[in-house]
């Protein structure tokens, strides 16, 4: 890996250029990241990624910048997050400030609405990548255990109507119990 400050420089332009050209909310971010900091980079292994993603999905907030925070810490410490936060925030703050002060002109404006229709389809299809990317790194050389709490997980949130943050509280305490009995049987 290069000098900190070269990946300092990377991590801030790659995350800024990610952020700016990323519509459709955090999980289409998510897939670029993948693709700059794992594909082209190699600087995060995909599992590694996986679980980097899953720490940002269960914390407060937008994942596009949880996701951001995370790898960037990865990348280079306490100096990446930050790095990477600021990076990821500028291009929204910036266009949704441009978009308030002109937001009378764009309310009502035909061409506006049929392109952000548009958008709509393609970040749908971005998302529904995402999940198959996701899920296929799941199923690829994990555990029968890893597959079953994928697939209770979709059907509690998707058939079953079960709010996702108690699907996440309880993945979480399903990942502390598949950590700790192991060392337990280690120990004894």
């Amino acid at each position: 890996m290069k000098s900190k400050k070269e990946v300092l420089l990377k991590v801030f332009i790659s995350t800024l250029y990610l952020s700016a050209f990323t519509f459709g909310g955090g999980y289409v971010i998510v897939t670029l990241m993948k693709k700059k900091f794992v594909d082209e980079y190699h600087w995060i292994e995909e599992n590694e990624m996986l679980d980097l993603i899953a720490i940002a999905q269960s914390s407060p907030g937008a994942i596009a910048v949880n996701g951001a925070i995370v790898v960037g810490y990865k990348l280079a410490g306490m100096a990446g997050a930050a790095t990477a936060i600021i990076a990821t925030i500028i291009p929204p703050f910036v266009i949704i400030s441009l978009i308030s002060v002109f937001y009378n002109a764009f309310r009502d404006n035909f061409i506006v609405s049929q392109i952000l229709e548009g958008m709509q389809a393609g970040v749908g299809a971005v998302i529904a990548a995402v999940v198959f990317e996701m899920g296929a790194g799941i199923i690829q050389g994990k555990q029968l255990s890893s597959i079953l709490i994928m697939a209770a997980a979709f059907a509690a949130t998707c058939f079953l109507k079960i709010n996702v943050v108690y699907v996440v509280l309880v993945c979480i305490v399903i990942g502390i119990i598949r950590t700790i009995l192991p060392k337990r049987r280690k120990a004894k």
